[in-house]
C-alpha cells in the first residue's frame, strides 16, 4: 500500500502533483516576501500609506514563480505542439522527443505511435497503388498477347491459310489455349471482387475435409503428371468433419495447387498432407520445391495484384497476382488461417480451418 501511494506521489511521473507543488512553493515564497515587506513597511511611518504593496508583492512573486517553476512543462507543451504542427504538414517521420515520465511524456508516446501508424498506412497505400500499376502494366501485356495470339489464328482460319486438316486443329488448339489463360485472369479479377464484398455470405455446410481434398487431387494429378510433377498424398486422419462452404473452399485448394504447380522444378514432386492439430484445426499442407524467393517476397506473398513470377523468372506465364490473396481471404472468411513456410527454395502453404465438434473425437 506504501508503495502505491509513494508511487502516486512521484512527481516526476504526475503531472498535476507538479503544478500543485509549483503552485505551493510559489505560494509560500510569495508569502514570505509580502510578509518581509510588510514588515518593512511597518517599521516606517507611511506603512499604512502603502498597503496595497506587500499585496502587488505577493501576486508578482507568485506569479514569477509559478512561471519559473512551470518553465520546463511549459517549453515541453510547446515542443509538443510544435511537433503536432509537423506531423500536420505531412512531415510522418517526425518524432517528439520523449524527456518526461509524466502525462505530457505519454502524450507525446501517443503522438509518436500515431505518427508512425499513419507512415506505415501511407507506405502500404504507396506499395499496393505501385502494385496496381505494375499489375495493369502486366495485365495490359498478359492480355494483349494472347489477344493477339488469338487474333492472328482466327484470321488464319478465316482465310484458310492453313495446309491441311491437322494444321487447321492446331490453329484451333492454340487459340482455345490462350483462351483459358484469359479467363483465368478475369476469373481472378472477378472472384476477388466478389470475397471483398462486405454482405457476402458462405453457403456453410458440414462435410468431410479429407474426402473434398482427395477428389481434388484426383482432378489436379493428371495435370501435375503432364507437367513432369508426381504428386504423394499422406492422409494421417479420416473422417475429419469441417463446416465450409465447398465451391469457394475447392477454388482455394485450387489455387494453393496451381500455384505449386507453377513454380515447382520439373521433374519434381508435390507433397499433400491433411493432418489435425490439438487445438481443434485440421491442417491440409501443401509442399514443392522451386527457385528460392527473398524475405521481401516472403512479405508480400498474399498481397492482392503481387506477383513473385516476374522477379523470379520473366518467362514464367503471368498471372494476376489475385490467387493468394483469394485463399487468404477464402480461408479467414471460414474462421480459418493459412500458413507459410519457406526454407532455401522449399515451399509449404498450409490452410487451417476450425473442426467440426464430431470429429473432436477422432483426435
Amino acid at each position: 500500500m506504501n508503495n502505491k501511494w509513494f508511487h502516486k506521489l512521484n512527481l516526476r511521473e504526475n503531472l498535476s502533483y507538479q503544478i500543485l507543488a509549483a503552485a505551493l512553493g510559489s505560494a509560500a515564497l510569495a508569502l514570505l516576501v509580502m510578509s518581509v515587506i510588510g514588515s518593512l513597511l511597518n517599521a516606517t511611518p507611511y506603512g499604512f500609506t502603502f498597503f496595497y504593496v506587500p499585496i502587488f508583492a505577493f501576486l508578482g512573486t507568485f506569479f514569477l514563480c509559478f512561471s519559473l517553476f512551470t518553465y520546463r512543462i511549459r517549453m515541453y507543451f510547446h515542443e509538443i505542439t510544435d511537433g503536432l504542427k509537423k506531423i500536420g504538414d505531412a512531415k510522418l517521420d517526425y518524432r517528439i522527443p520523449v524527456t518526461r515520465k509524466d502525462e505530457l511524456g505519454e502524450v507525446a508516446l501517443a503522438m509518436n505511435r500515431m505518427a508512425q501508424q499513419l507512415q506505415q498506412t501511407i507506405e502500404r497505400e504507396r506499395l499496393q497503388e505501385q502494385i496496381k500499376m505494375e499489375l495493369i502494366t502486366g495485365l495490359s501485356h498478359d492480355v494483349r498477347t494472347p489477344l493477339t495470339s488469338i487474333n492472328a489464328y482466327l484470321d488464319l482460319i478465316r482465310t484458310e491459310s492453313f495446309k491441311n486438316r491437322q494444321e487447321y486443329q492446331r490453329f484451333v488448339d492454340h487459340a482455345c489455349r490462350k483462351l483459358e489463360q484469359l479467363n483465368k485472369i478475369v476469373d481472378h479479377l472477378f472472384e476477388n471482387t466478389r470475397l471483398m464484398n462486405p454482405n457476402l455470405r458462405l453457403s456453410l455446410q458440414a462435410l468431410d475435409f479429407q474426402h473434398l481434398a482427395e477428389q481434388i487431387v484426383h482432378e489436379f494429378e493428371p495435370l501435375a503428371n503432364e507437367k513432369g510433377l508426381a504428386v504423394t498424398t499422406k492422409w494421417e486422419k479420416k473422417n475429419v468433419i469441417v463446416s465450409i462452404d465447398a465451391e469457394k473452399l475447392v477454388r482455394a485448394i485450387d489455387n494453393l495447387l496451381l500455384n505449386a504447380l507453377k513454380f515447382s522444378h520439373r521433374p519434381g514432386t508435390i507433397n499433400i498432407r491433411l493432418y489435425m492439430v490439438e487445438d481443434g484445426y485440421a491442417v491440409l499442407e501443401v509442399e514443392n520445391f522451386g527457385t528460392p524467393i527473398t524475405k521481401e517476397d516472403e512479405q508480400q506473398l498474399f498481397n492482392r495484384f503481387y506477383q513473385v513470377s516476374r522477379h523470379l523468372d520473366p518467362k514464367l506465364p503471368a498471372g494476376s497476382g489475385l490467387g493468394l490473396s483469394i485463399v487468404q481471404n477464402i480461408v479467414e472468411q471460414h474462421g480459418g488461417y493459412i500458413a507459410f513456410e519457406h526454407n532455401d527454395g522449399r515451399f509449404v502453404f498450409s490452410i487451417l480451418l476450425p473442426i467440426a465438434k464430431c470429429s473432436s473425437e477422432h483426435l
